[in-house]
Formats: C-alpha cells, structure tokens, sequence
C-alpha cells in the first residue's frame, strides 16, 4: 500500500537573505489553500532556529505573520515537524547582513551538551508558538539533511519523544560534508535504527522514514525547471564558487533524483509513482510512504502540485502525515510515542 506524505521546508535561504514574506508567508498560504481545498494535509518542517534568531532581532517585521501562521497550519491537522540549522544560533547582524556561525553546521558533530541545548531551545520554541507547554513533534528533519554521525543526536531527540527522522534520502553523498547515504540503497522503505541512521536495528529508538528517491543518470537532474530553480537559489545565495564544488558530487553515472514536488515536472512526479505502485503490486499489504520533500522558496508552480494531487485521488493513493502513517508501519513507534507523551504530561521536565 502506498502513501504518500507531502513535506515542505519551511525556511528562507541557507546563507539568511530573503524576505520571509516572499519566500514562506505567501507560498505556505496558497499551499494552506491548496490542500484545504483536496481536503489533505502536508508536514511542514518549521526551520526553528531562523525564525527565533529573527523573531528576537525583530529583522524582519513578518515574522509575527510566520508564527500566526503556524499555530494555524497546527490547529488546522498540518503536522509541525522540526526542522534546524543550528548555525543560525550563534547568528550576527551586521550593516544588514545575518553572519552565520558554520561552526555549528552539521548539528550532528557538536558534542552532546550543545545538542541537547539546541534542541531544547528549538522545542520551547515551538510550544511557544503553538501555545501548548507538552507540544512534541512527531518528525525531525536534519538541516542540509546532515544526520551523521547520528547517535548522539538521535539519543537527545529520542529522549524528547521525537520518533521519526526524515533526513536521509538514499544514495544521497556530498563530500564537503561528509553525508553518505548510499548504504541506505540496500534497506527498505522504513526501518527502525540507533547509532547509525544508514544501518536497520530493530532495537533502535528511531525510525527513519526517507525522502523518496530514485538513482538515475546524472544529465536527469538537469530538466529547464530545476536548473532555473537553483540558478534562483544560487543568485540570491551569492556563492557562485558552489556550483563548481558541487560538480565533483555528480562525478559519477547515477545520482538520487528526490521525489521533490516542487522541482520535479508533473511527468516526473507520475512516472516515480507510477513505478512505485508497480512495485507494491506483488506486495500490497506493506505500507510504502512516499515522502515527498518540497521547499517554501522554491514553490512557484502550483499548477503542478494540484494536477499530482488528483492523479493521487484518482488512483487511489492516500496523502497522509507521520502521525496517521506509523501505525500502520508495524514498527511500534506509535505505542511508545503515545507512552512517551503520556510520561512527560505526568512528570514535566
């Protein structure tokens, strides 16, 4: 059985221009429209660090729109995930620009104390928001999807009562960052995990729910929209040098093509699904999610986005979200969410 969860990123750009208006407030409010209309929620992944550095700054005056936004998209079913890009924390503004502490990039590398930190921050900052004390969000999403080393930090999310993690998409390798995923290309659709997010261990106290994706030629990634896409990201970011360092990631015949609705063409998205529901003919009763990934500053095409939805209506496809996904995993996660929820409501931390 296939379904199909919508996730969008919910943050500007990586290096903290842009205007959140333009690039979250008013994108996230036609997609609200959207799905409200197809009667289906989407995840979005609030990028929790920006919008509290900012928030505090007062450097964008939308910002207060943002978080009425989402306590909405919270009261309306969207599912809030967290998403973090802990250099933000350590964050200056200076003769208007935001200094991003890189030192802090791959939230995964820090020791233990500061992740613990970050994320408890992180948290606060969202039951703030949503105006509820013992709100836990059921999913993480690692920034740049940097979830390794992972143990140290699947244990502090863990100890929060955060079950499932959607960083990994498989087969996915940037050197610079030193991400490897490709070992992920052996495992199934979800697996339960601990000290490492790429190895299934059934003991684990996470599960890894990953990004959809198919390995394919290189010269696929480059379709006229997705390269308009980052052509657009690349100017605003103003590193014209990353282009070329990112070229020796695709030195090599196949590459991860994510399932990702706003950069795909509507024949990209069908044909990814059509080839999934092939697959889960000869095994229908296992649950198969298709996470789809999506990025506020990236949603220009909504065309598309409402065409996928009704070729999912007309083959029967459900759009769900983690929390109405995991009982029907058969991992377990939904029984010790819930015992985790109900201990942290009996004794508050």
């Amino acid at each position: 059985m296939v379904e199909c969860v919508f996730t969008i990123d919910y943050e500007i750009y990586g290096n903290g221009t842009g205007s959140l208006k333009e690039l979250i407030y008013d994108p996230t409010e036609k997609l609200i429209r959207l799905f409200r209309k197809w009667d289906v929620r989407f995840v979005p992944y609030v990028e929790v660090a920006e919008l509290d550095v900012i928030g505090t700054e007062t450097t964008d005056e939308t910002v207060r729109a943002i978080e009425r936004q989402i306590r909405e998209l919270h009261r309306d079913g969207f599912e809030l995930g967290l998403h973090l890009h802990p250099q933000w924390y350590n964050a200056r503004y200076t003769e208007g620009y935001w200094q991003l502490d890189h030192d802090e990039y791959n939230l995964c590398t820090l020791p233990k104390e500061r992740i613990e930190s970050i994320i408890t921050r992180a948290l606060e900052y969202l039951r703030r928001i949503v105006v509820e004390p013992d709100f836990i969000p059921v999913s993480f999403r690692a920034g740049n999807w940097l979830f390794q080393p992972t143990k140290t930090a699947a244990e502090v999310l863990s100890s929060k009562g955060i079950r499932v993690d959607s960083s990994v998409f498989k087969g996915g390798f940037q050197r610079k960052r030193q991400l490897d995923y490709r070992r992920a290309l052996k495992n199934g659709a979800c697996w339960r995990f601990g000290s490492d997010v790429n190895v299934p261990d059934s003991r684990g106290s996470m599960v890894e729910v990953p990004i959809h994706s198919e390995m394919v030629p290189f010269w696929r990634m480059f379709t006229l929209k997705r390269v308009a896409l980052q052509n657009k990201a690349a100017t605003s970011l103003q590193i014209p040098n990353q282009k070329l360092r990112r070229w020796r990631d695709f030195i090599r015949f196949r590459y991860p093509l994510k399932f990702d609705f706003c950069r795909m063409t509507l024949s990209e998205l069908i044909s990814m699904t059509d080839r999934l529901i092939r697959r889960d003919k000869s095994d229908p009763a296992t649950c198969r999610p298709l996470v789809a990934i999506g990025h506020t500053k990236d949603l220009v095409d909504l065309e598309t986005v409402e065409r996928f939805l009704e070729y999912l209506q007309t083959n029967k496809i459900r759009v769900s979200t983690f929390a109405q996904l995991l009982p029907r995993l058969g991992l377990g996660l939904e029984k010790e969410r819930q015992a985790f929820a109900h201990s942290a409501v009996q004794t508050p931390v």
